[in-house]
């Protein structure tokens, strides 16, 4: 009965303590290895409220920015096919049968060139009657010129009325007249003989055949078109609000597809009025093609750089988020993280850079990109230059690099 209350005492001494019976030295007791323990995770590394401290996020001296004043020029783009302005269409200018065709798409011509020759078997009768006409109406001037001159003889010695010398001059001035009649009839059937003879207008490149040899051709039918690629356009169109902002004159840089680099072009034309329902004024652009490199039809887009006339508080578009509509940025102030709503303006999509209107301060220390799980009111800073690749690492880590869509 003793024996068993002795089981359950606990004796401590100055070196040790009886625990169930059994001596051990340097051991604390129960109760006072309890209060050690809590007073340990009261005032260990844990902490007075049994959490572990936050550590702070340092951001390396790259992934911080301050904002920078800048200009933002606006690159306003035409897209559209290229054009040949200097296009030219061959006609049949009389009615009849395309004898010979002697180019193809493709060719090469100069102004002038005959280029093909329509059979008008019907014109040339009727040149052949016109020339026939002419001779008789001469021979009919060559004898009224002999009657009245001898009516004039006969006049003057009474021997004929002057009313029969009036006829005599009338019937001489119509056989002129006749004569006159017939030349321009010939000349007029010349003219269209002519016609048959199929030449190119301008200098260039055929670039379509209408017809083909053997085709009974009417008047003003199409017979082939010539296209000159020494000049090109591009039509485009910009905003009321820009055209003020635009010159002839104005330089651009046009891709063309199909091209490596683009090609340089200039601003030819301004449209003097908007387009209704559009409210767009129509821009042409010309490039210079004295190679032929380029093809009408081609697909283009051109840029045109209009420079920023004042000067924006501006950062990376990176370092800027969205959160249910609202744009927001990361500062680090008095060495917390705090987001600040921001108002933002032009973007040159270029130089990856936004315009700040409200939100910040140039002095303001931003975060550069885009980090999921940061918290407002976290402690952070920034790392010095050296040495600190290995801290931004960590803070980087912490802050998680995934961007916040």
């Amino acid at each position: 009965m003793w024996g068993a209350s002795l089981g359950a005492v606990v004796l401590a001494g100055a070196s040790g303590a009886w625990v169930a019976g059994v001596f051990k030295p340097g051991a604390k007791p129960p109760a006072a290895a309890a209060q050690a323990a809590g007073k340990e995770g009261k005032d260990g590394k844990h902490g007075k409220d049994g959490k572990k401290p936050e550590t702070p996020l340092e951001f390396a001296a790259r992934e911080v920015v301050q904002p920078v004043v800048a200009r933002l020029p606006v690159v306003v783009e035409f897209s559209g096919p290229l054009v040949a302005p200097q296009t030219a269409t061959v006609r049949a200018r009389a009615s009849g049968t395309l004898l010979a065709l002697n180019v193809a798409e493709g060719s090469r011509v100069v102004a002038g060139q005959v280029i093909g020759r329509i059979e008008l078997a019907d014109l040339a009768s009727r040149v052949a009657e016109r020339s026939a006409m002419l001779e008789s109406a001469r021979a009919a001037l060559a004898q009224a010129e002999r009657t009245h001159a001898s009516n004039e003889s006969l006049a003057a010695q009474k021997f004929i009325s002057p009313n029969a010398l009036e006829s005599s001059a009338a019937a001489l001035a119509t056989a002129r007249a006749q004569l006159n009649a017939a030349q321009a009839s010939l000349d007029t059937t010349r003219v269209g003989l002519r016609d048959a003879t199929l030449v190119a207008p301008i200098a260039g490149i055929v670039a379509k055949r209408h017809a083909v040899p053997g085709e009974k051709l009417s008047v003003e039918q199409q017979v082939l078109s010539i296209v000159d690629l020494a000049r090109l356009e591009l039509a485009g169109s910009v905003g009321t609000h820009e055209v003020s902002r635009i010159a002839p004159g104005l330089a651009v840089q046009v891709q063309v597809e199909g091209m490596d680099k683009p090609v340089a072009g200039r601003v030819a034309r301004i449209a003097p009025a908007a387009e209704a329902g559009t409210r767009s004024i129509g821009v042409t652009i010309e490039l210079a093609n004295p190679q032929e490199r380029l093809r009408a039809g081609q697909y283009a887009l051109a840029r045109a750089t209009l420079n920023d006339e004042a000067e924006r508080l501006t950062l990376p578009d990176s370092a800027v988020g969205s959160t249910s509509g609202q744009d927001h940025v990361w500062v680090i102030e008095n060495g917390t993280l705090a987001r600040r709503a921001v108002t933002l303006g032009r973007r040159d999509p270029r130089a990856g850079r936004v315009e700040v209107l409200q939100g910040v301060t140039p002095a303001s220390q931003v975060l550069a990109a885009r980090f999921d799980n940061l918290r407002e009111g976290a402690k952070a800073s920034v790392a010095a230059a050296k040495g600190s690749g290995t801290a931004a690492a960590v803070a980087s880590a912490a802050a998680s690099a995934p961007l916040v869509k």
